[in-house]
């Protein structure tokens, strides 16, 4: 918050702020604080205790879920990060005629409300006679996935000086060892920051998971909508917790990565 900001002039902005802070994060907080409650009621606290985090590791079913997870994140995450890539390079290449539709097509997953995108991939599926389960996913996630990692590539690769590129053309190098020995190096943070937008995107995800996975294929959000189905217990906000903390570190150094400059 910037006090030089003229906002801040006006009365009760300042208040309206933190309170919105608070309203934002207040929930998690508690949510963390119980998670490590004693008590099997999770909302009365009578004291500290590490033993639900012990039971979320223990449970089969939540590590099973928590591989499916991370199975379909990784599987979506390179291929959308790579045709992502292509795609970035393909729009900095030059200017070509529907180049502005190709851009929109691009960034239109991420507009779209994640329930229509939910809808029309269940129906593509049926249509296609395939069924529902990991292979589902894993398309439905990386189509979902390929905006989060097209924008940091893309700003990444707005960001580069253009006289490397002329330097390395007047050294006579071809045009795979420029890209290899020039473009890739450079690009390789914001490559890794968009991946990690599309890995954590798709480990969160359950929208676009509930309506296009099958059997065997249920995955940590599911799986947590399932438990709190039959009440808030402290395994819920234990395992909660352990799926924030991991978006958090993977958001960080996402945003870490995107700010080195080229």
């Amino acid at each position: 918050m910037n006090p030089h900001n003229p906002l801040w002039r006006f009365r009760g902005v300042r208040s309206m702020a933190w309170l919105t802070l608070v309203y934002l994060y207040l929930p998690i907080v508690v949510l963390i604080a119980l998670s490590f409650n004693a008590n099997r009621v999770a909302t009365i606290w009578t004291g500290f205790s590490w033993q639900w985090y012990g039971v979320v590791f223990d449970d089969p079913n939540i590590l099973r879920a928590a591989r499916n997870s991370f199975l379909i994140a990784t599987g979506a995450t390179l291929i959308a990060t790579s045709f992502a890539t292509l795609a970035a390079l393909a729009m900095s290449s030059g200017r070509f005629r529907g180049q502005g539709l190709v851009q929109a097509m691009l960034g239109l997953p991420m507009l779209a409300p994640e329930i229509v995108t939910a809808v029309a991939s269940l129906l593509l599926f049926l249509a296609l006679g395939l069924e529902l389960g990991m292979l589902t996913v894993l398309i439905a996630h990386t189509v979902f996935c390929i905006p989060f990692a097209y924008l940091p590539i893309r700003a990444r690769l707005e960001g580069m000086d253009p006289r490397l590129f002329e330097a390395a053309a007047d050294l006579y190098a071809t045009p795979q060892r420029t890209f290899w020995r020039v473009t890739f190096p450079l690009l390789l943070p914001g490559i890794l920051s968009g991946a990690m937008l599309a890995f954590i995107v798709s480990l969160d995800d359950y929208v676009i998971t509930s309506f296009v996975a099958g059997a065997g294929s249920t995955t940590l959000p599911v799986h947590i909508y399932g438990m709190v189905r039959r009440g808030i217990s402290p395994e819920v906000n234990a395992l909660s917790a352990l799926m924030l903390l991991v978006s958090m570190g993977f958001v960080v150094l996402s945003w870490w990565l995107g700010r080195k400059k080229p």
